[in-house]
């Protein structure tokens, strides 16, 4: 095959087309006309020998033939991005722009107070907005571009598209209040079960690991409350007999920040959470964003 006979400014064109799925907004986006995206858009059909991206309720949708073709042309426009960077010699810590980051507050609290003096000082015009990742993988926000990179310790079962990075592992501890009467003897699995608990449920079910790891031994606990955030059970411990069972650091923040706090070994055997940091093929290759990336892991690490 001649790739002299090849249009490679159509690579572009499916690339955003995929991304926006809104033949307006990929117009916009490359500053064409409506008739020269659709000129441009009959080129690439006829270049594959399939239309591609076909009308839908709400704007395109991609064949076969281009879900298939996606991950490809994303690396390949991802590649040449950076090379004409590279060429041009842009700084790209120089660039505005936002970068939006899903995780949980507790990874806010861990990470944001020693990264954003970092990003402030070498990428002054970037932009970091977080949100909550709400306890699912923001697949779809990954995809589109509203995401460019998700944190947590409970992703499964990644697209091949994406990619992740371990950044930290931790292990599961019990908060208390140094003046709960049953733990005067220390904190065993009875005296676990007698007291009442505090959990973070970020789905609204109220089914945590300690609670599947005590049902596999035919036990099971007392959760009085069941709340949407990591850091404020912490803050619900002290002077009550509720227990709270959360990650170390969490664990660590909270009894240096409250004297009348303790921390107890779990009386369970739990796995370790693995914490990681996922992102889209659409981004690999992004200069700035995998600048970002190795932010992340470096604050973690150290």
């Amino acid at each position: 095959m001649n790739i002299a006979k090849k249009d490679l400014n159509l690579l572009l064109v499916f690339h955003v087309l995929y991304q926006e799925r809104n033949a307006s907004v990929a117009a916009v986006r490359m500053a064409l006309s409506q008739p020269a995206l659709s000129h441009k858009l009959n080129k690439l059909r006829h270049q594959f020998g399939d239309p591609l991206f076909v009308r839908a309720p709400r704007g395109l949708t991609p064949t076969p033939r281009a879900h298939e073709l996606a991950p490809h042309v994303q690396r390949l426009v991802g590649e040449l991005e950076a090379f004409y960077d590279l060429c041009d010699g842009q700084d790209f810590l120089a660039r505005a722009e936002r970068l939006h980051l899903y995780s949980t507050d507790y990874m806010e609290q861990t990470l944001l107070p020693r990264l954003l003096p970092v990003l402030r000082e070498q990428a002054p015009n970037l932009v970091l907005i977080t949100h909550n990742t709400r306890g699912e993988l923001p697949r779809e926000e990954l995809e589109k571009g509203t995401c460019d990179l998700a944190i947590a310790g409970f992703y499964k079962d990644l697209p091949d598209t994406f990619h992740q990075q371990r950044l930290l592992g931790e292990d599961f501890v019990v908060l208390a209040s140094r003046s709960n009467p049953r733990l005067n003897d220390g904190l065993d699995l009875p005296a676990f079960l007698a007291c009442e608990h505090l959990l973070t449920t970020l789905t609204g079910d109220l089914d945590g690991l300690v609670d599947r790891a005590l049902q596999a031994r035919g036990l099971q606990r007392r959760v009085v409350a069941g709340l949407s955030s990591f850091i404020a059970p912490t803050r619900l411990v002290r002077g009550t007999d509720l227990l709270l069972t959360c990650l170390r650091s969490l664990a660590e923040e909270a009894v240096e920040r409250d004297p009348d706090l303790r921390i107890h070994p779990l009386p369970l055997d739990l796995p370790r959470v693995e914490v990681m940091q996922i992102w889209h093929e659409r981004t690999h290759a992004d200069p700035l964003r995998r600048w970002f990336r190795q932010q992340v892991a470096g604050v973690l690490r150290d």
